[in-house]
């Protein structure tokens, strides 16, 4: 979990608390006006199985029926969000994304190119200082873990770590749930692995990923195909390399047919941050910054929790007693997470120039 730095505002007066409410209450009318009046909100890589997306979609749009939301590939990785942006500048109609949900290492990238504008959300100070822009370009939205998503049918002795990947027994059997030259959860899931063998964080452990993947490709063991829980149902892909939330959710979906195990590894954890990001040539910006207001409201961030992800306003939800019991009930046990490791920016950055750089040299295999 995230630790919170407590925040105590000082006020000389009721009279000035009263006045920020409603300054923030005409400011939000304000907004809302105008996304209704530009009518549309373009997304990008939203899967509605992903995070619980589907029902968040479909929250925004009950609540603001005005506004038609147009979903772009669902299934693009974050570094083709960036692409997007950079191929639509000049267009103003539904292909042009909006807003992005990329790994934390691309917010940074977003900005240095100037593909992403500011905006601080009215739960700002609920949110960590260490993922997010001081200044609102991009923040956290949520965070998982790397885990294995096992179809049980087909293999009844699910692997406990990484280094069981390599048994014969998972011939034809493991997949990633993207490609590793630009998912951002592919990239993490690679450095995963390279941790577990003992690499150092950053570069280091990008290299010693590259190589154990080269080793279960040599084996016979890796499935060079963008994995879903679809592709596991069908045994194309019966171990799935994914984020828990992804594996849990893909396992109430399938709903036992076929019986779904998910394994935390007992090495290697890695946990992923996710951030939200305006386009800087948003055809929409007001509608934009109304959908980043309904994710970090607390029905959003509940919204994510549901599918299984951590919101970033977590422990500001926790503390103030707005979780449901039946949430927690359905997370897995804490202890899965006690030794997760979140790569700092810089490990991010060094790890992902390794891994997209040298996949198709050390690997030598074409997922898709």
């Amino acid at each position: 979990m995230f630790k919170f730095t407590g925040k105590v505002l000082s006020l000389t007066a009721s009279a000035l608390l009263v006045t920020s409410a409603i300054s923030s209450a005409q400011s939000m009318d304000e907004l809302v006006a105008a996304a209704k009046a530009e009518g549309q909100l373009t997304t990008i890589a939203l899967p509605h199985d992903w995070c619980g997306y589907g029902a968040v979609i479909e929250a925004f749009k009950a609540k603001y029926p005005e506004i038609t939301v147009n979903e772009l590939n669902p299934d693009a990785g974050s570094g083709d969000e960036i692409e997007a942006i950079k191929a639509n500048k000049d267009n103003k109609g539904p292909q042009a994304p909006d807003v992005i949900d990329v790994g934390l290492s691309f917010g940074p990238q977003a900005k240095a190119e100037g593909l992403i504008q500011p905006y601080k959300v009215s739960t700002w100070d609920s949110i960590p200082d260490s993922v997010k822009d001081a200044d609102g370009y991009w923040y956290g939205d949520y965070y998982g873990v790397l885990s294995f998503q096992v179809n049980k049918d087909l293999v009844p002795n699910a692997p406990a770590d990484w280094a069981d990947l390599l048994k014969d027994e998972y011939k034809n059997s493991v997949a990633l749930a993207g490609d590793p030259r630009a998912s951002n959860q592919a990239i993490l899931g690679v450095y995963a692995a390279g941790l577990s063998k003992g690499g150092a964080p950053g570069e280091a452990a990008g290299t010693a990923g590259l190589d154990f993947f080269k080793e279960l490709n040599a084996k016979g063991n890796f499935v060079p195909v963008i994995g879903k829980s679809a592709t596991l149902a069908q045994g194309q892909t019966p171990i799935l390399i994914t984020w828990d939330y992804n594996a849990l959710g893909g396992r109430d979906t399938l709903n036992g047919n076929p019986p779904v195990d998910v394994i935390v590894p007992k090495t290697g954890v890695v946990a992923g941050v996710y951030v939200q990001a305006i386009s800087a040539y948003a055809p929409h910006p007001n509608a934009a910054k109304l959908w980043m207001e309904h994710l970090y409201s607390d029905e959003g961030q509940l919204g994510w929790l549901k599918g299984y992800c951590h919101p970033i306003r977590f422990n500001d939800l926790a503390k103030n007693g707005k979780i449901p019991q039946e949430m927690l009930d359905k997370m897995p046990p804490a202890a899965a997470y006690e030794a997760a490791i979140f790569p700092t920016l810089d490990d991010q950055d060094k790890m992902k120039a390794a891994i997209t750089g040298n996949w198709d040299k050390v690997v030598g295999a074409n997922v898709q």
